[in-house]
């Protein structure tokens, strides 16, 4: 049984990772910003028989809520096996590049999306490596590919989506990663990103194509990897369902 630790599994896709892997055997600590919110998860999923679950309070952009979620759950296991960051914030619409806020758009996505997987992966590393096969997944977006989003051979598709502020901290994300990964290389340790894809979620407004099964079920397979899978590497597999690597 892996012990896994999971930001923002309150809700949606989170939620559904959540739900998934405790399906496959595994023990879950559900992250939730507000602890009522993660206990009332909790409880939907024990009325589905799926017990080996509990809500920890963590908010990924409070240094202090961040450090108090690690010595909880150190408190209630010695080593950590996966960590899931997926808490994220999209910064509402439109988000223009020369138009968006700083202070009400960019700090605010950033310190949820960008340093709040700092503060969580910096403080749960030491759990993390106490683990005989550690996993990192990374919860990001094919939107953060620059490779796709400045292809003119797409037609510059992406660019449809205005999101400055969201795309370029998943972006932010992606080489945080790929630096993460790179100083782990010679450990146990496996770190991926990997995007969902478009899904009907409270996120997206309940818009687009995919649906959230599918969605959760891109990351479980990430973050269950074996020995021989793969680190430092970016999938999406609605964008590349043959192999799930898109470009950075």
């Amino acid at each position: 049984m892996k012990k896994v630790f999971i930001t923002g599994a309150n809700k949606g896709i989170g939620f559904e990772v959540a739900k998934q892997l405790l399906q496959e055997g595994e023990y879950i600590y559900l992250g939730s910003r507000n602890l009522e919110n993660g206990r009332q998860a909790v409880e939907k999923l024990k009325a589905k028989g799926l017990t080996n679950v509990e809500a920890i309070e963590i908010d990924v952009t409070d240094a202090v809520s961040v450090d108090n979620a690690r010595k909880t759950v150190a408190e209630k296991t010695e080593s950590l096996d996966i960590l899931i960051n997926n808490a994220g914030i999209s910064g509402g619409m439109s988000q223009t590049a020369l138009a968006a806020s700083v202070d009400d758009q960019f700090k605010n996505v950033y310190e949820t999306n960008v340093f709040g997987v700092v503060r969580v992966t910096q403080n749960f590393v030491g759990l993390l490596a106490k683990s005989d096969e550690p996993r990192i997944v990374n919860v990001s977006s094919s939107q953060g590919s620059i490779t796709l989003h400045s292809d003119p051979s797409l037609g510059y598709q992406y660019y449809d989506f205005k999101g400055a502020v969201y795309l370029s901290s998943k972006a932010a994300l992606n080489m945080y990663t790929v630096n993460l990964a790179y100083e782990l290389r010679d450990t146990k340790f496996k770190v991926n990103a990997v995007s969902p894809g478009f899904t009907k979620t409270d996120f997206t407004n309940n818009m687009g194509t995919g649906n959230i099964e599918d969605a959760a079920s891109r990351i479980v397979k990430y973050a269950l990897i074996d020995e021989n899978g793969p680190t430092g590497k970016f999938f999406c597999e609605e964008t590349n369902p043959e192999t799930g690597e898109i470009p950075w």
